[in-house]
């Protein structure tokens, strides 16, 4: 199980006893230790040092487990799903997104896996509107004007940056988390445009615009906020080509998956100013992100916070435990994907 540093650490001691003979989890997520008690007593693994497991430790701790509580940087690849012990049964993801597990190699398996829907909706969409405005109003460039002793005058034209209010704001994904993103800037009286596979009955939409394609919603936005889930069919959705569907000068944030941006792509049209500001909480590569991004001063960037807050952290630990409670109680869990 791997902790928060925000959250109560565990005083349970690791099981040693005879796991051949029980029940047997082992959580990689974030939870407390009122969470976890009732799961000590069954033989619990704990990822102590909070470090991202390999596929190799994966499929060692399988051996001696009839669960996993994972998170999206433990990469249930086919490689390592193929090398799992026959005695693993479920794997209860601490995350909403499953890019990081092969489902239809876990189904061939005959291994069940759950995710945690629903409760980190709010959280992520804070953090969507915290880099619209971060990127929007330069704060990353004033705070380092601050921190470095830069701050030196106050002009009618220094740092001035993109007023939210009353601007279109291009949805990519109206679930749970994009209707959330558009309810908060629905604050800013910004107008709602959108695109997603299936338009939104019209109680959902409640007014937003929709686009059927990509290229028609780019064109006819201010700003865009990435909230679709990372498939075969959404790696790179935004590249050079893409990009030049863009109005000039348009903002752009993701809070959905780093493999959603052809980041080299976006590193060019920051530059060139196609692109006039950025905000990034997701990376192709995590944890660290991409060194070049650094030159980039138009460029706000926050280390995979979506969910990072106490409620949300607590809430999908729960949610997972919940998953897990169903399928060893022998119902159903309330959030299985397979």
């Amino acid at each position: 199980m791997r902790r928060n540093s925000c959250e109560e650490e565990s005083t349970a001691e690791e099981e040693t006893t005879n796991v051949e003979d029980e029940e047997q989890i082992t959580p990689v997520g974030t939870n407390t230790t009122a969470n976890m008690a009732p799961y000590v007593t069954a033989g619990v693994w704990l990822n102590d040092d909070d470090h991202i497991m390999s596929g190799d430790e994966i499929i060692a701790r399988s051996f001696n487990s009839d669960a996993l509580m994972i998170c999206h940087s433990e990469v249930l690849s086919k490689s390592v799903v193929d090398r799992l012990s026959d005695r693993l049964k479920i794997v209860a993801n601490y995350s909403v997104g499953v890019d990081h597990c092969d489902l239809g190699a876990l189904k061939e398996r005959g291994v069940v896996v759950t995710n945690t829907p629903d409760v980190l909706s709010d959280a992520t969409a804070e953090i969507a509107i915290l880099l619209l405005l971060g990127a929007c109003r330069r704060a990353y460039e004033g705070d380092q004007l601050l921190r470095t002793g830069s701050w030196t005058n106050w002009a009618p034209s220094a740092m001035n940056g993109i007023q939210l209010t009353k601007k279109k704001l291009g949805i990519v994904g109206m679930g749970r988390v994009g209707q959330t993103v558009a309810m908060r800037a629905r604050g800013f009286d910004m107008e709602i445009h959108y695109s997603n596979r299936r338009r939104l009955p019209p109680e959902s939409e409640a007014g937003a615009i929709f686009h059927p394609t990509l290229k028609g919603l780019f064109g006819g936005v201010d700003m865009i906020s990435l909230n679709c889930p990372a498939t075969p069919e959404t790696i790179n959705l935004i590249n050079a080509d893409s990009i030049g569907w863009m109005k000039p000068g348009v903002v752009f944030v993701n809070t959905a998956r780093g493999s959603l941006i052809d980041e080299t792509a976006l590193i060019e049209a920051l530059n060139s100013g196609h692109v006039a500001a950025a905000g990034l909480d997701v990376f192709q590569v995590e944890p660290g992100g991409n060194p070049a991004f650094a030159k980039c001063p138009n460029l706000f960037m926050l280390p995979h916070l979506g969910s990072s807050t106490h409620e949300t952290r607590k809430a999908m630990g729960d949610r997972a435990l919940d998953n897990l409670d169903a399928y060893f109680a022998g119902l159903e869990p309330r959030d299985r994907l397979i």
